[in-house]
């Protein structure tokens, strides 16, 4: 029997019961976000007791774990620090606001005190790592990096304060990296492009912790009713990604534009995905598509609830824009689906491909990145380069040449592929393994301290410094 958490450990041949502390920057919808809340539900199932603190969460908009009470998801380090100034400076307001988070448990409360840890699970942002590593030496620190943040937010037509403004924090985070006791990646390609992007960050720590997606369907999604419009069975085309512009979305709308008119006619076009209010680009990449639909010749509608979704008067709608749809909507969509077009561009893993495989549904993705790893070409879905008159072959052999048993063999190929290779029990058992690993592992605190601490304040202060400057001397409008 588990001792309860911070307790003694029990009597011989007993296992402490593990406390896993996560720390993740806005707990809304999104690929990482997905990775967070299945691994701490993961975790929770195997007996580790886990605690979820966030500096954003909304229950609008969220993962349904986190607002139902399945996880214990506490906003803290909120209060101080907006999520950008005037649209700008994002990665700065999201540093200081992690450390206020770190702070509001740490020095500002007794809150870690009394859950008394085992384990820190940190993800994107490692800032933080030697500001935990200081005040909790005794804890050991999971770092899982998702993608280098600096090729994130890459642009060659970036101005050249941008590109300076940039220099600190991407020296940053390579050196908090160091902090971590163990780190992970979440696909292969992602660990090629770290060794890439940081030469002298150590290979042997860097381990793969591919993300996964709960195997274990309740019955009632597995009976879920495919979704009708009017009268008419059109094959839907479906396209889950948050609206960002990385997503390249458009590539979906431009193949689908290119079918013959009676092809567009048997099917519909559904782009569902992830859309903040509060994210200007969220907003303005959605006003694009619409626009780029319009450029098209496509007719298109959009739609926020799912009333609204399953209302008939957008039966002869083209392509259907779904804004943050909820689970349940999610799960009729993929039942509903004949084809998931996946469009990002070395996408550094992508959930989605193996929920889609997961019900049963052929996956159509680019032939870079993550998919590479989870899409077998031919047997789950097909491989593509980005460009549309390639995708449309994909989607015009769908939707007029397959017939029902060939996409159902093809469904059944990738669930099996899913359940083999990425179960919600496979990664939760990798990452209580590493957490074991690090059991009683030193904190580099000690070692490095006087040079972090120094580092870390010459950085902050040069970069308040400059934004003060920069602020001054650049007119609002400008802003």
């Amino acid at each position: 029997m588990a001792t309860t958490a911070g307790g003694n450990k029990g009597g011989k041949g007993e296992k402490r019961q593990k406390t896993i502390v996560f720390l993740h920057p806005d707990l809304g919808i999104g690929g990482a976000e997905r990775l967070v809340v299945d691994a701490a539900v993961g975790l929770q199932k195997r007996g580790c007791k886990v605690v979820i603190f966030t500096s954003h969460c909304d229950p609008g908009h969220c993962f349904d774990e986190a607002r139902d009470g399945t996880l214990d998801v506490r906003v803290r380090g909120n209060t101080l620090i907006p999520p950008s100034i005037l649209g700008r400076f994002s990665i700065l307001c999201a540093i200081l606001r992690q450390l206020h988070l770190i702070l509001s448990i740490t020095i500002f409360s007794s809150e870690l005190s009394d859950i008394s840890p085992t384990g820190f699970f940190v993800d994107q942002l490692s800032a933080g790592l030697p500001l935990l590593s200081l005040l909790r030496p005794q804890t050991p620190i999971f770092f899982y990096c998702h993608f280098p943040d600096l090729l994130l937010v890459q642009n060659r037509n970036s101005s050249l304060f941008k590109r300076l403004y940039r220099i600190p924090f991407d020296a940053l985070e390579r050196w908090s990296m160091g902090f971590a006791t163990s780190t992970a990646v979440n696909s292969g390609f992602t660990k090629s492009i770290v060794a890439k992007t940081w030469p002298s960050y150590p290979a042997e720590k860097l381990k793969i912790v591919y993300p996964c997606i709960n195997t274990s369907l309740p019955a009632q999604k597995e009976e879920t009713e495919p979704i009708k419009w009017g009268q008419s069975e059109r094959s839907i085309i479906l396209s889950i990604n948050r609206f960002e512009r990385k997503k390249n979305i458009a590539l979906a709308i431009q193949a689908f534009a290119l079918l013959a008119e009676e092809t567009r006619a048997k099917s519909k076009l559904v782009i569902a995905g992830g859309y903040d209010q509060r994210v200007h680009e969220n907003v303005s990449y959605h006003a694009d598509l619409v626009q780029l639909c319009e450029k098209l010749g496509l007719k298109s509608a959009t739609v926020k609830t799912v009333v609204s979704a399953l209302n008939s008067s957008i039966e002869n709608v083209d392509v259907l824009f779904l804004l943050s749809v909820p689970n349940a909507l999610k799960e009729i969509l993929l039942k509903s689906a004949k084809l998931l077009a996946y469009t990002p561009k070395d996408e550094h893993f992508g959930i989605v491909p193996l929920e889609a495989m997961l019900r049963g549904v052929p996956v159509l993705a680019t032939d870079s990145g993550g998919p590479l790893e989870t899409v077998v070409e031919g047997r789950t879905g097909w491989l593509r380069p980005g460009e549309p008159g390639q995708w449309k072959e994909v989607m015009e052999r769908v939707v007029e040449k397959m017939g029902e048993d060939e996409l159902r063999e093809m469904g059944e190929q990738g669930k099996r592929r899913v359940r083999d290779n990425f179960a919600e029990t496979e990664m939760a058992k990798q990452l209580e393994e590493i957490f074991e690993e690090m059991e009683g592992a030193e904190s580099k605190a000690a070692a490095l301290l006087g040079l972090g601490l120094v580092v870390f304040a010459v950085v902050m202060g040069v970069l308040g410094v400059g934004v003060g400057m920069w602020l001054v001397r650049t007119p609002v409008e400008r802003l």
